[in-house]
């Protein structure tokens, strides 16, 4: 009989009900405690998602004290790099919600903190679950496509402008860069294998977010709604990046992955003006190449799933830790995606090429 595993999550907003949700799907797993800084907060969420048996705190380093196997942290962005910290040194295994933190300075410092510490630090890229993107990651890697040179990613809503928390800087950091653009930058990247980055030069705006016409909190929007960068990498590559939460336009359109042999073009599933972007699952996936002098194109059949995407990635996360397995999408990989977000907002600040600078 397996050790039921303890688990606690920091955080009362949205998508901390669907970390409660996924964890009841798991046998021998038990929420113990809810912590979230809003007073009465976390009494409220546990009544709401009826855990009696939970523990509410207002200070979320009460909840460290426990004895924990586990934390989910489903906190707003900007509180993401000390929960973590602060969760890893108390001994507990994380969970963390994307993005991974605000700054590059303040990824590093997780990644190097559950390094030090032994214990995981896992980062929630759903995505990833979806088994069409193994097949993606598969072909970039077989090597059939030969050497992958240019890279274009992204993608974007016509509308799809969320608000709360999502649009403040001062709270999320970033706004459709943190919120979909990891999405899809960790797609083509682990697709690759996360090579390293170098440089990037980036633009940004905010010109939907706030105007009161297509946003009702436009008067306290302060982050960008679509932002484009190019982004140089080791090994003579570029990727072509480009994230929109609205626009006048149907899409921004598919990934592309062009290599010397041949090129593979993915799209995103969905339809609607909220889809678009590569959160969720894959909708086709078409392979470009030359068989005996001639132009061919390939559609690669999708497996077709049922699979509860948000409920797998925690799945993944509960045996890691109950097999004392390597966290799934660990925290030092998903640094260069931070590293990649930093450098747009950078480089969108100063309009000129910024240089990233990684620890060896």
């Amino acid at each position: 009989m397996n050790k039921t595993l303890k688990i606690g999550i920091i955080g009362g907003g949205g998508i901390a009900g669907a970390h409660v949700k996924a964890y009841r799907e798991l046998a021998d797993v038990e929420i113990v405690a809810v912590a979230d800084a809003v007073p009465g907060k976390a009494a409220q969420f546990i009544d709401f998602w009826q855990i009696p048996s939970a523990q509410a705190f207002d200070d979320y380093r009460q909840l460290l004290e426990l004895d924990l196997d586990g934390v989910s942290i489903c906190t707003p962005n900007v509180a993401h790099h000390r929960t973590t910290v602060d969760s890893l040194l108390a001994g507990k295994n994380v969970m963390l919600e994307k993005p991974m933190s605000v700054t590059l300075e303040e990824a590093v410092e997780m990644a190097q903190t559950a390094k030090k510490t032994g214990f995981m630090l896992n980062v929630g890229f759903q995505p990833r679950y979806d088994p069409n993107m193994k097949i993606i990651q598969d072909v970039v890697q077989s090597g059939q496509l030969g050497k992958v040179y240019y890279v274009e990613t992204g993608g974007g809503r016509r509308r799809g402008m969320p608000g709360g928390t999502f649009i403040s800087k001062e709270i999320a950091g970033a706004g459709a860069m943190a919120d979909i653009g990891c999405y899809s930058l960790d797609m083509a990247l682990n697709a690759m294998g996360y090579p390293k980055p170098l440089t990037v030069s980036a633009y940004s705006s905010n010109y939907f977010g706030t105007n009161p016409l297509y946003h009702k909190e436009a008067s306290r929007f302060d982050v960008e709604d679509f932002g484009v960068a190019m982004i140089r990498f080791e090994d003579d590559l570029v990727l072509n990046f480009k994230i929109s939460w609205a626009m006048h336009m149907d899409t921004l359109g598919p990934t592309l992955f062009l290599g010397t042999d041949g090129g593979l073009k993915v799209t995103p599933a969905g339809k609607g003006p909220w889809s678009g972007v590569f959160d969720g699952n894959v909708g086709s996936i078409a392979y470009f190449h030359d068989v005996r002098g001639h132009h061919t194109e390939s559609q690669i059949p999708l497996i077709d799933h049922k699979l509860n995407l948000f409920n797998e990635k925690v799945r993944d996360f509960v045996e890691a830790v109950r097999d004392g397995k390597p966290a799934p999408i660990p925290g030092e990989q998903i640094v260069r995606n931070q590293a990649i977000i930093d450098g747009i907002i950078r480089s969108s600040l100063i309009k000129r090429e910024v240089t990233i600078e990684l620890p060896n």
